[in-house]
């Protein structure tokens, strides 16, 4: 699948093609930094699934998610970035120059690393949950809240996220209703107190989702399934919000760089720096509170110009020990 053809080693190289990676990509590439940025199975991330998009900044009308990212490519291109599609499969970040291995065995080699892999949704696993994205069913209630004014929703989850959503989306829904296998939730205290005195909020307990209906024109309800009593039953709802967490693409960096407990790189603060000097990490790999668009684009920003950096400083000190 790689473009064995092309040259395998970057001053910066960029593995993910997200928000982070395409605009990682642009500002290595307008330093003169001859960026190759290896796309991945799922070019353009999370947003190639995300239908409309109106927050983010410079767009009066609303944009598809799509064309966003592929504006975004084209300007990475434009400004004399090296795009390869091809899946890393294993990297080696033990000396400089670092190594990536692709799919189907080309290595690649970079001065410095920028890791933009992103994070997946974990979603319910239904057909047709799947059939309604976009129509209805999301996994971001910051994203898409905001087109459900007026609306009666439901949100799947129990932990934080789920009630920080929840909140969210009282701002804009006529009636929000959280949907939990359990009868308690493992959220915080505080945000529990917050959720519970919310007069637009209601709760269907020992409760999972089994089916989302709708027609073409969207989503119109959700089968249910009572975990205790075995009850069916149809709730009526025109969005699903599903709330249970997010999976970073951070497998290929286990036991090579540091991560927290939910598996996400950990930077060093106000820095995509990670804990191997010269590989940075830059969006929703490494962000599990923003998960925004405009917020994955701003840390690309950041760990192009912090790999420029790192590279001057290299480059200086060759000079240094050359001269002497």
């Amino acid at each position: 699948m790689s473009t064995t053809q092309n040259a395998t080693h970057s001053k910066v190289l960029i593995i993910g093609s997200g928000p982070a990676g395409y605009t990682a990509a642009i500002y290595a590439a307008r330093a003169n930094l001859n960026p190759i940025l290896v796309t991945g199975t799922e070019p353009g991330g999370q947003l190639m699934i995300t239908t409309e998009v109106e927050n983010y900044p410079g767009f009066a009308d609303v944009i598809q998610g799509p064309w966003l990212m592929e504006q975004m490519r084209a300007q990475a291109e434009h400004v004399g970035t090296q795009m390869i599609s091809d899946y890393i499969k294993d990297v080696d970040l033990t000396s400089r120059p670092y190594k990536a291995t692709g799919d189907d065995g080309t290595v690649y080699t970079g001065d410095t690393i920028v890791i933009a892999t992103g994070a997946k949704a974990r979603w319910l696993g239904l057909d047709s949950e799947y059939e309604f994205r976009g129509k209805g069913v999301s996994a971001c209630a910051t994203c898409d809240g905001f087109f459900f004014r007026g609306k009666e929703v439901a949100i799947v989850g129990g932990g934080n996220t789920a009630v920080e959503e929840a909140l969210f989306l009282t701002n804009f829904c006529s009636k929000v209703t959280l949907i939990h296998r359990r009868d308690t939730l493992r959220a915080e205290k505080i945000l529990q107190e917050r959720l519970f005195a919310n007069d637009k909020m209601e709760f269907l307990w020992d409760t999972t989702v089994e089916e989302v209906i709708g027609n073409e024109q969207g989503m119109t309800g959700l089968r249910l399934n009572n975990v205790k009593t075995g009850e069916k039953s149809t709730f009526d709802a025109e969005g699903l919000f599903v709330a249970i967490g997010h999976d970073p693409a951070t497998e290929l960096f286990k036991d090579k760089l540091e991560m927290d407990e939910l598996n996400y790189i950990i930077t060093k603060p106000d820095s995509t720096e990670t804990s191997v000097p010269g590989v940075y990490a830059a969006g929703d790999v490494t962000d599990h509170i923003y998960r925004q668009a405009v917020t994955a684009a701003g840390m690309g920003c950041m760990a192009a110009l912090e790999a420029d950096r790192f590279l001057a400083t290299l480059e200086s000190a060759h000079k240094v020990e050359a001269a002497e």
